[in-house]
């Protein structure tokens, strides 16, 4: 009868110390080195938004601005605008006019990323050069030479039309129309913000590799669906970006507005919310009521922007 022989049986290894605890020491250089920016930042931007905020609660016109007291109205000042069809009839015209750019300025600039990735050296240089000089002029400028072309006597979409059709077209004002106002400054707004949206979107698209994109081709892919499942899921941020970003201009655009309205606009037809601040406060002397229509303003620009990056967000994380 065979013995069982059992193997001693080692024991266990002793767990090792526990170590202690490190607390999270706070990031005092990167904090120190942004302080002047916060400072400045604070006082530039910070103090004027607070007395903005403290004048939408008062009753603040042109007599608290020669040194009388500001009486304190609380909420009247909202309950007021937020009453006001005219307030409601500039903001919803100011909305369309925002989605209206904002289109077409991510369309064009999108299409002229693709271009410049297609194009030779020197066109792209080229195309880039004319894409700087109309990024640089001063908005006030380029909308004088936009009034000056659809000018009633002298402007140049008058004098083709006459030449073209036959028909007398001077004398035809362009901008007496809240249609035609609306167009023309669509042309000026979206003339301008195109570069920015071009050199932004040609650098994201540039950035993806071309094996995806030959990978694609030859799995079938056309050029549309390339576009629409390769390149556009890589640059997705940037195109959020860009969209946060156009809204926030196209809908608070003022010089453009204003100078078209100086030209020949109606102002009553033509006003956006940035002008119709501007009116109510340095014009009309109501001070309390444009400030509490700018942080309204704010508010929905606040809305639209988190909704949009919470989406880009979200869309990372899957």
């Amino acid at each position: 009868m065979s013995s069982l022989v059992t193997e001693p049986v080692a024991p266990p290894a002793p767990a090792p110390p526990a170590r202690p605890r490190q607390r999270r020491r706070f990031p005092t250089v990167p904090w120190l080195m942004l302080s002047a920016s916060i400072l400045i930042l604070g006082v530039v931007t910070g103090y004027p938004v607070a007395r903005m905020l403290i004048m939408s609660f008062q009753e603040y016109e042109r007599a608290q601005v020669m040194g009388m007291p500001a009486e304190w109205v609380g909420l009247d000042n909202y309950v007021a605008i937020l009453t006001d069809s005219g307030f409601w009839a500039v903001l919803g015209r100011s909305i369309v006019f925002m989605v209206v750019a904002v289109t077409l300025t991510m369309v064009f600039g999108t299409l002229i990323a693709l271009l410049m990735m297609r194009l030779g050296k020197k066109m792209r240089l080229l195309v880039a050069v004319g894409l700087l000089l109309a990024w640089s002029m001063p908005p006030l400028s380029s909308t004088t030479i936009w009034g000056w072309i659809f000018d009633t006597e002298y402007g140049l979409v008058n004098n083709l039309l006459t030449r073209i059709t036959g028909e007398r077209w001077f004398g035809h004002s362009w901008l007496l129309d809240p249609l035609g106002f609306f167009t023309i400054l669509t042309f000026i707004i979206v003339w301008g913000a195109i570069p920015f949206v071009a050199f932004t979107m040609y650098a994201g698209l540039s950035q993806i590799p071309g094996e995806v994109l030959e990978a694609a081709q030859l799995d079938g892919a056309g050029p549309f669906a390339r576009f629409r499942l390769v390149m556009l899921p890589y640059v997705r941020t940037i195109v959020t970006v860009l969209i946060v970003l156009s809204m926030i201009w196209d809908l608070k655009v003022f010089p453009q507005v204003y100078a078209l309205q100086d030209i020949g606009g109606d102002r009553e037809k033509t006003n956006t919310i940035g002008v119709y601040i501007y009116q109510m406060g340095m014009g009309q002397g109501h001070f309390g009521t444009a400030s509490a229509i700018a942080f309204v303003f704010v508010a929905i620009m606040l809305l639209l922007s988190v909704y949009y990056v919470r989406r880009t967000i979200k869309e990372e994380e899957l």
